[in-house]
């Protein structure tokens, strides 16, 4: 009983710890965000939107009494994510905790053109590279700028938020509309299932990297998450998920918990995916 007592008040807390978030002004960013300050961290928001991560910011104070740090940041600049951290350590902040959350989900475009331009026969390789150098060579710059303070300060946490679409293929049948040829249909961009596939590799890679100077690394996958979608998009995915609905964007905040904290000590190297039962059918 007291080892359950211990692990229920110590393990979670993240007291003292500086955690960055990426991409913090996005859906998904500011529950992170929110997750983390519930849990004590000392939260520093990033995100290229300013305007987008003021709102976020205020959302977070909101939900937890505690005001965030918010940064500008564009995670593919290396020289830009390398002022952040100089800028954090030189008011005695070491980041402790990275979460690469910063990404570019292309949506589906609900009026297709006959050029679809999401299909992989039209695919404008500049906006490959855009997504890429924001999802892929974005996580791999932070790691390489925080990783290494990381190692040297008694160890952390990299937790790279993937998708349940690292571990399946899209089903394209959600995106179909009816009396367009094959050719013009709309279907989820190649890039977003490459790039999220690339970062369960990449937490695969680094879980080893420092592994002896105590960092950790994981990847937390989430599933489909409800906002706008229309009826019928909602009920077409909700057929395929056995829980039989979307996640809430607040759904994720107790793994975001778990995964950063030292309840998970010897969670290292997985990809956690949470998709309500989804990838497994």
């Amino acid at each position: 009983m007291s080892t359950l007592n211990k692990l229920s008040k110590t393990s979670f807390d993240l007291s003292g710890k500086v955690a960055l978030i990426t991409g913090a002004a996005g859906l998904l960013g500011v529950e992170h965000s929110i997750a983390l300050a519930q849990a004590g961290a000392d939260v520093v928001m990033t995100d290229i939107n300013i305007v987008a991560l003021k709102e976020s910011s205020k959302r977070v104070l909101e939900s937890t009494d505690v005001s965030p740090t918010t940064m500008l940041l564009d995670v593919a600049d290396q020289r830009a994510v390398s002022s952040v951290r100089a800028r954090l350590e030189k008011q005695g902040r070491i980041v402790t905790i990275l979460i690469n959350n910063a990404a570019i989900d292309p949506k589906v475009n609900s009026d297709a053109t006959v050029e679809e331009s999401t299909r992989i026969e039209n695919f404008d390789i500049n906006k490959w590279n855009i997504e890429v150098g924001v999802g892929l060579t974005g996580a791999i710059v932070c790691a390489s700028e925080f990783g290494p303070r990381m190692a040297a300060h008694g160890g952390g946490v990299i937790l790279n938020i993937a998708s349940d679409l690292s571990a399946i293929s899209p089903d394209q049948r959600l995106y179909k509309k009816v009396g367009l040829p094959d050719a013009e249909q709309p279907v989820k961009p190649v890039s977003y299932s490459v790039i999220k596939a690339g970062l369960v590799g990449l937490t695969r890679y680094l879980s080893t990297y420092w592994a002896d100077s105590n960092v950790r690394c994981n990847a937390l996958s989430p599933g489909g998450v409800y906002t706008t979608q229309s009826d019928e998009f909602v009920q077409k995915l909700s057929n395929l998920i056995p829980l039989g609905r979307m996640a809430e964007s607040d759904e994720y905040r107790g793994a975001i918990q778990f995964m950063c904290s030292d309840a998970a000590m010897y969670l290292n190297g997985q990809n956690i995916i949470m998709d309500g039962g989804r990838s497994v059918l």
